[in-house]
């Protein structure tokens, strides 16, 4: 891989090939950064989450709830704690916070996706540009030969094939990647909506049985 590499930038390639180094370059970027933020950041289970901090509260009130939220670096605690800071408020300002807050925390849910597609659409441009630099090169040669040489041709052609086979190799996997980390993120922001819409579906009901 690493000659075909070299082979392209040297022959009909050229410059595109540095361009197709610059895009797996940033897509490896953003695949390490979306691991550590998907996997180990937000790996708390939202769900699982809600059921822990709701015995909490039932069985220790309100203020012990702040505080495990507050021993929890997941951006779905910071969410759930708002709505315990705003559980005396009503429904509405319960709703109101959760809102505000979850555009806020969850924003990093989608940081560098938007580029992590576009390389995916960017890198099998580059290599088809590359393969057309490399055909005009290859047939100015056969025009400086003045005969059509096959060995010539193919050659020419071979070079200049490269980049679109780099092209395509950095774009797939970037596209499942992408398409799997968008599950993730899509999961994990339905399940941060159920369980704040839960939280604030058990205070209320909590403080209807109070106030029986």
């Amino acid at each position: 891989m690493i000659t075909d590499f070299i082979q392209g930038s040297e022959g009909g390639g050229g410059f595109v090939m540095w361009f197709l180094l610059l895009c797996a370059v940033l897509g490896l970027a953003l695949i390490l950064e979306r691991l550590y933020s998907l996997f180990m950041r937000a790996r708390l289970n939202p769900r699982t989450f809600l059921e822990n901090l709701a015995s909490t509260v039932d069985s220790q009130g309100v203020d012990a709830g702040i505080a495990v939220c507050n021993e929890t670096p997941a951006p779905v605690a910071k969410i759930l704690k708002s709505v315990l800071e705003k559980a005396d408020k009503g429904k509405d300002a319960m709703e109101e916070v959760v809102s505000r807050n979850a555009a806020i925390e969850l924003a990093f849910l989608d940081r560098g996706m938007a580029l992590l597609n576009g390389l995916t659409t960017v890198a099998p441009f580059l290599g088809f540009l590359g393969t057309v630099i490399g055909m005009i090169t290859a047939f100015a040669a056969v025009a400086a030969a003045g005969e059509v040489e096959p060995t010539i041709v193919a050659s020419g052609i071979s070079t200049a094939l490269i980049t679109t086979k780099w092209g395509l190799m950095i774009a797939t996997p970037l596209a499942i990647i992408h398409i799997l980390f968008s599950g993730k993120v899509a999961g994990y922001t339905r399940d941060m909506e159920e369980a704040a819409s839960g939280l604030i579906d058990y205070l209320i009901e909590s403080s209807a049985k109070r106030a029986k």
